[in-house]
């Protein structure tokens, strides 16, 4: 896809999460385009995305752009959760036509290219692992690897807690990642990937709490590269005046989360409110 020739440089990039897990991306992004201005917004009026009835998800996310689009106009959006992409990527496209969404998907062909057991894990939330999208990555690049789909329900509001500082246990921690690592033959797990934008902040644990060593894949560069080589390079530097910010569709969100959005250079904005939507199909 070509550069968005015609995007201004003062209109911000978007980065959508159904809560924290976006950050890892945001982080990324920034990185490669400090010209940029960004605006983070956290659906945490609908965390988390993994007890919703599809067709009830694709609906709120829908409907959330048409607010966001509105507000912020942004030069393009990154959706940087798998669960939102993946239910909803395509009923975006079709709704906002004239917007470029850059989408969050399980790294299972990095994986698969890499993998030398050709033993891999996906580890994501459960709706994420149901999807008949996710199995058709399998089919299409890793389907001379033996891919177990792991659907953590826990692991998403753990990483939420964690990063906040509140303790999280070793134990439980363990039994989440435990189904991602198998052996046959002498052939063990080498890749784990985290299908999850929360997951990265847990990493260091994995690693601490692994059976054996593996390559936890975070997509999160290659989003922001991807995202980065849809966009014009400007030669000036971003405005001073020009803020990041963080916007909740639940109102302003707890004292820990603004001190982590303030930690992230984020400025908690005002005034968006979706509320909390009917979860059923």
């Amino acid at each position: 896809m070509p550069a968005l020739m015609n995007a201004d440089s003062d209109q911000p990039v978007l980065v959508f999460d159904s809560g924290i897990g976006g950050l890892t991306v945001l982080r990324e992004a920034r990185v490669l385009m400090p010209e940029r201005r960004f605006v983070y917004v956290a659906d945490n009026a609908g965390f988390p995305y993994g007890g919703w009835a599809e067709d009830a998800l694709r609906d709120r996310i829908v409907h959330l752009f048409a607010g966001l689009l509105r507000d912020h106009a942004p030069a393009l959006c990154i959706v940087a959760c798998n669960t939102a992409f993946t239910v909803a990527g395509a009923a975006l496209r079709v709704a906002y036509p004239a917007m470029t969404f850059v989408g969050t998907v399980p790294a299972i062909k990095p994986a698969a290219e890499r993998t030398r057991s050709g033993r891999v894990s996906v580890l994501a939330t459960p709706s994420t692992v149901q999807r008949d999208y996710t199995r058709d990555l399998i089919q299409s690049f890793a389907s001379k690897c033996h891919v177990g789909l792991v659907g953590s329900p826990r692991l998403a509001r753990m990483a939420e807690a964690y990063v906040r500082g509140l303790p999280v246990s070793d134990d439980a921690v363990a039994a989440e990642i435990a189904p991602c690592f198998t052996e046959d033959g002498g052939a063990r797990t080498d890749i784990v990937v985290l299908g999850c934008t929360h997951y990265p902040f847990l990493v260091n644990v994995f690693r601490r709490l692994a059976p054996w060593p593996v390559d936890w894949l975070d997509p999160a560069e290659a989003i922001a590269r991807h995202a980065r080589s849809l966009l014009p390079r400007v030669d000036h530097a971003l405005h001073p005046d020009a803020a990041d910010e963080a916007v909740f569709t639940d109102g302003p969100p707890d004292f820990a989360t603004r001190r982590l959005m303030n930690s992230f250079g984020l400025t908690v904005a005002q005034g968006f409110t979706a509320g909390r939507a009917d979860r059923r199909a």
